[in-house]
């Protein structure tokens, strides 16, 4: 007789500051290289059986899969507390089984995918300005924004200006807009004096 020798994973949920989207937390890796992708329709997916599967649950509206964790906002009325128990045991039963997370490799975002898209026709001085506001944002905001079940990602510097995509439980969040003023904007103007403004992309107010 053989031990199976698998892992049990674990799945906790986790609130965040977006009442529509909770956190599940497991002890096992969904997705590698700090990366994380945001699915907001079941078309999106195509390159995640997993998510796929997840949007079979009429109540999901949008899942965003990062290191350990997956991200599921709904759109209904139905409390969590009613909830959770279901996505709990579909997570815990499709990870243990081996299920495929991603076909192939995802399309993620990460510091470095966005450092490779600051546009070659920018001025020196505002490619150095985009670093900065990558590193910044990598290094001192994601952590925190992670944390809460979402992600941000660098989409441009102009005249002043950096635009943000804010993914996952952020997107469509009550308190992403503050969050995005009182603590993002700014961090950014106190470390990178270029900064004017910050503006964001993905947020459903």
């Amino acid at each position: 007789m053989t031990e199976n020798t698998t892992k049990p994973v674990s799945v906790y949920a986790e609130a965040n500051p977006n009442p529509e989207s909770m956190k599940f937390v497991l002890n096992s890796v969904l997705l590698g290289d700090g990366g994380s992708v945001d699915y907001p329709t079941v078309e999106s997916a195509v390159e995640s059986p997993f998510a796929q599967e997840l949007f079979n649950f009429d109540y999901v509206s949008r899942v965003f899969i990062a290191s350990n964790f997956v991200t599921i906002t709904k759109n209904s009325p139905v409390q969590w507390a009613q909830l959770i128990p279901e996505l709990r045991t579909f997570i815990k039963s499709y990870v243990e089984a081996g299920g495929p997370i991603f076909i192939g490799t995802p399309t993620t975002s990460t510091a470095a995918s966005a450092a490779a898209d600051v546009s070659g026709d920018l001025s020196a001085e505002d490619t150095e300005i985009s670093q900065k506001v990558i590193d910044l944002l990598e290094n001192y905001v994601r952590p925190a924004v992670e944390q809460d079940g979402g992600n941000i990602t660098f989409k441009s510097y102009k005249e002043g200006i950096v635009t943000v995509n804010l993914q996952g439980s952020c997107s469509g969040c009550p308190s992403a807009t503050v969050t995005l003023k009182a603590g993002i904007e700014n961090l950014l103007k106190r470390m990178v004096p270029e900064v004017q403004e910050v503006v964001a992309e993905g947020v459903v107010l």
